[in-house]
C-alpha cells in the first residue's frame, strides 16, 4: 500500500495551493508549517515572504487564507500577530486520516525514496576479554539504527568489528601451546554455557598475563609466536581460532541476553582486513595522501595538533612495520564501499574516539575512498556513568560486568511485575520480568540523545512512573485488556463524530509517526522515537482518563475510542520493536 499522507502534509498542500492563487509570484513559496500549542498548526512562512515582496504581512496573510476554497480538512485559519496563521484542522480529516494508517500494516509510514545501503559498525567486542558496561551503548544504539533504517526502505548490513588480532594474542596462544587442555570444558557435547566460555578465556588469559610479566623466556616465545600469526602460520592460527570460536559462544550469550540477534557472517573483526593492509599503505603513499615520517607511514592535517603545538598524524604503518588501527579502519573503509557497495558509512563508537575517526574519514576522503556519493558518520555516544555521576564502577573500583548489570535489572524488573501481577503464572512473571528489565535498560540509553552520557540508576529505568520503557509497556497492556474486555463491540472509525480535546491530542499525536521515523533515521537519532513513544503513552493516559472507552455515550463512541485505543497500541508496538524493546500483551 502507497503511504499515507500525513494531516501536516495535507494542511501544507492546501496553503501552498492558497498561496500560489493568490501570489502567483510566490508559488514556490514555504509556509513553514509546524505543530502549535495555540491551535493545530501554525504556518510562519508569510513574515519571510512580504520581506522579500515588500508587502504588509497580515494583509498578505488575508489574502492567501481568502484564497483558500472551503474544504473538509481546514475548520477555521486565524491571522495571528504580524501575520502567523494558526490553523485548526476538523475531527473528521483527524479521522479519516487516522482509519487510512490503520489500513496499513506500516501505519502509513512512507519508505525513504533515496534509500540506499548503510554499513553499520557496531556492538564491537573483544575477543578473549569479558564483556562490561561500556559495550552497552554501541550494542542497543547501533541495534536500533539498524531496525530504523531497514523499516525506512534502507538495505543495512551488519558489521561488528571486534578486537580479534594485535600482540596479546602471541602470549595467549603461546601459553595454550605449552598447556593444551587450559580451554577444554568440563561439560560433554557442545552445550557450551557463555559463562563457562568466559571463565575458561578469563582463567586462561591471567595465567598467560603472570608467567608474560615473570618468565622472560616465555616472554620471548610468546613475542616470536606474534610474527608466526601475522606470518599466517597454520599451528597459530589454528589456537587463534580457538580462541576467537570460544569467545563466540560467551559474545552470543550475552546478545541473546540482550534480546539482539548477532550472525556469523555479521561478525569481521580486525583480523578480516588484514589481506588489505599493505595495499592499502601503498595506495595511500603512492597518491601522496601518506608520507614516511622517522620511518612510520602519516598522514599530516593542518587542523590537529598535539599539546606541543606540533601537528599529530594519522599513523598508518608504524617504523617497525607493524599496523595501528588506522591501517584496519581504512582498509574497512575500502572494503565497504568496494565490495559492499555501501553509500552511507555509520559507526557506533565512543565520542572519545572522535579525533580518531575525523581524520580516517578525512584521509579516505583524500584517497577517493569516501566522495559526494559515500559518507561516513560517527554515531558518537557518551559515557554510562553511576548513580553519582562519575563512570560506573563496582565498589572496588573494577569495570562492572555487563552480565552482571542485565542480571539485576531483570531481577529487579520481576519484582515490579510480581508485585503488579494479578493472574501470572510463575513463568510469565519470569519472562515478563526479562522483557521489562531488558526493554528498561536499552530505554534509558535510548531516550537519552547518544552523544551525552547518562546515570544508570535501575531504581528509576523501573519505575512505573516517568520516561521509562516500563511505563510505556503498562501503556500497551493496558489498552490489550481493554480490548479483550470490550466483547463484542469492534475498533471502527466514525469521522462524522465530534473529538473531546484529548482524542484531538492523540489522534494528531498518532499522525505525526510517519514523519517522525523519517527524521530519526535521517538523524541517526533513536531518542526522538523514544521521546515521541513517551508523549504518545502520556496522551494516551489523559485520554483514558478523560474519556470513557467502554462505557461511552453511544455505540459509535465506543468503536472510534476502541479504534483510537488499537491504533494507539499498535503504534506504540511498532515503535518499541524498532528500538529492540518486548511489549508483553499482559502485564
Amino acid at each position: 500500500m502507497a503511504s499515507v499522507p500525513s494531516l501536516a502534509s495535507t494542511v501544507q498542500q492546501r496553503l501552498a495551493d492558497g498561496l500560489s492563487a493568490a501570489l502567483p509570484e510566490a508559488a514556490s513559496a514555504d509556509p513553514l508549517l509546524r505543530r502549535s500549542d495555540r491551535a493545530d498548526f501554525q504556518a510562519n512562512g508569510i513574515l519571510a515572504l512580504a520581506k522579500q515582496l515588500k508587502g504588509n504581512p497580515r494583509e498578505l496573510a488575508t489574502k492567501v487564507v481568502d484564497a483558500i476554497p472551503a474544504n473538509d480538512v481546514l475548520k477555521e485559519i486565524e491571522v495571528s500577530g504580524p501575520g502567523f496563521l494558526n490553523i485548526t484542522v476538523t475531527d473528521a480529516a483527524i479521522v479519516n486520516t487516522l482509519a487510512a494508517r490503520a489500513a496499513d500494516a506500516r501505519l502509513g509510514v512512507p519508505f525513504n525514496e533515496s534509500a540506499g545501503t548503510t554499513v553499520i559498525d557496531y556492538a564491537q567486542p573483544n575477543v578473549a576479554k569479558e564483556m562490561h558496561v561500556g559495550h552497552l551503548r554501541s550494542a542497543v544504539i547501533g541495534a536500533a539504527m539498524v531496525e530504523i533504517l531497514e523499516f525506512t526502505g534502507e538495505t543495512v548490513v551488519r558489521r561488528h568489528h571486534i578486537g580479534d588480532w594485535g600482540t596479546q594474542f602471541g602470549m595467549l596462544i603461546q601459553y595454550l601451546i605449552e598447556h593444551p587442555h587450559e580451554l577444554d570444558h568440563k561439560t560433554e557435547g557442545d552445550d557450551v554455557s557463555g559463562e563457562e566460555a568466559m571463565s575458561n578465556l578469563n582463567r586462561l588469559y591471567k595465567a598467560s598475563r603472570t608467567l608474560f610479566d615473570s618468565d622472560e623466556e616465555f616472554k620471548t616465545r610468546a613475542r616470536a609466536r606474534v610474527v608466526d600469526l601475522q606470518a599466517g602460520d597454520p599451528e597459530t592460527l589454528a589456537m587463534w581460532q580457538r580462541f576467537v570460536d570460544e569467545s563466540k559462544i560467551y559474545f552470543y550469550s550475552v546478545f541473546e541476553k540482550l534480546d539482539m540477534d548477532i550472525d556469523d557472517p555479521d561478525i569481521v573483526g580486525e583480523s578480516g582486513y588484514n589481506d588489505m593492509l599493505h595495499e592499502t599503505c601503498r595506495l595511500l603513499e603512492e597518491s601522496g595522501v601518506a608520507v614516511r615520517s622517522e620511518g612510520a607511514l602519516c598522514v599530516f592535517f593542518d587542523d590537529v595538533k598535539g599539546p606541543d603545538g606540533n601537528p599529530t598524524p594519522l599513523i598508518v604503518q608504524k617504523s617497525d612495520g607493524g599496523f595501528g588501527y588506522a591501517a584496519t579502519d581504512l582498509s574497512a573503509i575500502r572494503d565497504r564501499v568496494g565490495n559492499l557497495k555501501a553509500t552511507s558509512l555509520v559507526y557506533v563508537v565512543d565520542a572519545r574516539q572522535s579525533l580518531h575517526f575525523k581524520m580516517v574519514f578525512e584521509t579516505a576522503r583524500r584517497a577517493g575512498w569516501l566522495n559526494d556519493d559515500v559518507k561516513a558518520v560517527q554515531l558518537a555516544f557518551g559515557t554510562v556513568l553511576g548513580k553519582d555521576g562519575k563512570p560506573f564502577k563496582t565498589r572496588e573500583g573494577e569495570t562492572v560486568r555487563l552480565v552482571d548489570l542485565l542480571d539485576e535489572a531483570i531481577d529487579r524488573a520481576s519484582a515490579v511485575v510480581r508485585e503488579k501481577a494479578q493472574d501470572l503464572t510463575e513463568q510469565e512473571i519470569a519472562e515478563r520480568g526479562t522483557q521489562v528489565g531488558i526493554g528498561a535498560v536499552k530505554y534509558a540509553d535510548l531516550s537519552t540523545s547518544a552523544a551525552r552520557d547518562y546515570k544508570f540508576d535501575l531504581d528509576q529505568m523501573v519505575s512505573l512512573n516517568g520516561d521509562t520503557s516500563v511505563y510505556l509497556q503498562y501503556a500497551y497492556a493496558r489498552i490489550q485488556s481493554i480490548l479483550r474486555k470490550a466483547g463484542d463491540a469492534k475498533p471502527a472509525a466514525h469521522p462524522e463524530l465530534a473529538l473531546a480535546p484529548s482524542e484531538r491530542a492523540l489522534g494528531l499525536h498518532l499522525d505525526a509517526f510517519g514523519e517522525l521515523i523519517a527524521e530519526t533515521a535521517a538523524e541517526y537519532a533513536p531518542h526522538k522515537l523514544a521521546a515521541y513513544l513517551y508523549q504518545l503513552a502520556s496522551h494516551y493516559t489523559t485520554f483514558y482518563s478523560e474519556c470513557p472507552v467502554l462505557k461511552a455515550d453511544t455505540p459509535e463512541q465506543v468503536e472510534n475510542r476502541l479504534f483510537l485505543c488499537e491504533l494507539t497500541a499498535r503504534t506504540l508496538h511498532q515503535g518499541m520493536a524498532l528500538l529492540g524493546i518486548r511489549t508483553p500483551e499482559r502485564l
